[in-house]
């Protein structure tokens, strides 16, 4: 729900905007609740305005929702971590660029008794102990592209989740990392928002390749509906790709937690995951 009121706001506020006002110059980035619950964004948009003068309204959900938000022209531009998803999007012809921007890994997280025994495991036999196990899981359920990933593995594991073991939020990363801990429960989660929102759980599960969490800025052009800004759009991408950005994201977090929370790769071939 607060996903939804989130964006019809922010559909007002464009709405609401006269001729003549900063709207002309403002754009709608719609991307993902990691980006927000880890920080980032308040890293980045008030740089990228101060240095282009694009004023930025940021509508924060799933990547699914990001994405139909874009299908619909009712963002300009996206910063999305659903590769699968995005391809399809990108095929449908309403799009610019899709540019790698960076990228950082999931995490399975759980409770540290870990009552289902995963600990070091492969991810696959991780999740296969978890459901035979019967120990809780805490999916995001949004169509996000963590939710996506989190099926993805299931499905690579062979099982297709349900029952009383099995517990969706219909919520962002941040807040279902919450409900998974106050649960004692397993989940999935981008490291980012894990290491920004400490909660309890301990990291059980990391390194395989099918982990990576990769994401792309993707301009929407006028083909998806009149009021898209495509110079808006583009103004982002170039700014987000750039070497300054790209030095601002992978210095992000390092400070706090001696690390960064995500890896720059503009101009990098694709990371294979």
């Amino acid at each position: 729900m607060r996903a939804v009121l989130a964006v019809l706001a922010a559909l007002l506020l464009v709405g609401c905007s006269a001729p003549g006002t900063s709207a002309e110059r403002s754009l709608i980035l719609a991307t993902t609740t990691s980006t927000q619950d880890s920080g980032l964004l308040d890293e980045l948009v008030p740089a990228f305005t101060e240095d282009t003068r694009w004023q930025v309204q940021t509508i924060a959900v799933g990547s699914g929702q990001a994405i139909e938000l874009g299908r619909r022209g009712e963002a300009d531009v996206l910063l999305v971590h659903s590769p699968a998803a995005e391809e399809g999007f990108v095929a449908e012809g309403t799009v610019g660029r899709r540019l790698l921007v960076m990228h950082n890994d999931f995490v399975l997280v759980g409770p540290e008794g870990d009552p289902a025994g995963v600990r070091g495991a492969a991810v696959g036999e991780a999740m296969a102990r978890i459901a035979s196990s019967g120990a809780l899981f805490v999916s995001r359920g949004d169509d996000s592209g963590t939710h996506a990933r989190e099926k993805a593995l299931w499905e690579r594991a062979g099982i297709s989740p349900g029952g009383g073991w099995y517990q969706e939020t219909g919520q962002g990363m941040g807040a279902t990392l919450r409900v998974a801990a106050e649960k004692g429960a397993y989940t999935l989660a981008d490291r980012a928002t894990y290491l920004s929102q400490p909660g309890g759980l301990a990291v059980l599960g990391e390194g395989d390749p099918g982990l990576l969490n990769i994401y792309h800025v993707i301009e929407m052009t006028t083909r998806a509906g009149e009021r898209v800004r495509p110079d808006g759009a583009a103004a982002f991408a170039d700014w987000i790709t750039a070497p300054a950005a790209q030095q601002r994201i992978g210095e992000f977090g390092v400070a706090e937690f001696g690390q960064p929370l995500f890896v720059p790769d503009a101009g990098e071939p694709e990371p294979a995951g």
